[in-house]
């Protein structure tokens, strides 16, 4: 992840006042990192991931860092099999990171985490310039495309597409 890509992600977090996150794809704790940074002091991350190395790495960076233990949940899993056990309406932001073949059920499940004014963000949705590419591409880009459209068409959510990092894709449930 990049610089600016964390910043953001800190950003976006304080700019909901996120006491609630939940996190798909918790890789080595960089955005969790970035995430708790810009929640409320009394702020919770729940993070998924079906790699518990992954998670095991993350809370030993979370502690490097100084947050206290009770700051981070780990559900280790698929992230489409945990979600449904998850509070609706429950979580001020859902960032999206986790298998891009997977994005719509990720959409479709942050509708339901998300309070209203809740925002929901992808990562990498430029797929390195791939989304706007005009030739053949593989399935993931196709998922990606299609997501960027029914996020911009959603009468639910206001979007924005960030060109920081790989580009995130940022929107408002109403």
């Amino acid at each position: 992840m990049s610089p600016g890509t964390g910043a953001a992600l800190r950003l976006l977090a304080a700019s909901v006042d996120a006491k609630a996150v939940a996190e798909i794809g918790t890789g080595t704790g960089v955005s969790g990192i970035h995430l708790l940074h810009g929640m409320r002091p009394d702020g919770v991350l729940t993070t998924v991931d079906p790699e518990p190395e992954h998670q095991q790495f993350a809370r030993q960076a979370f502690r490097a860092c100084g947050f206290a233990s009770n700051r981070a949940r780990f559900i280790p899993g698929r992230a489409l099999d945990v979600l449904p056990r998850l509070a609706d309406a429950g979580y001020d932001l859902v960032f999206c990171d986790g298998d891009r073949q997977e994005v719509m059920d990720y959409l479709a499940e942050s509708l339901r985490l998300l309070r209203p004014g809740g925002l929901v963000v992808f990562e990498g949705v430029f797929a390195n310039g791939r989304t706007v590419d005009s030739g053949p591409q593989p399935t993931e880009v196709l998922r990606l495309r299609e997501l960027l459209r029914a996020v911009r068409e959603s009468q639910e959510l206001v979007p924005s597409l960030l060109p920081v990092g790989d580009g995130l894709l940022c929107a408002v449930k109403r």
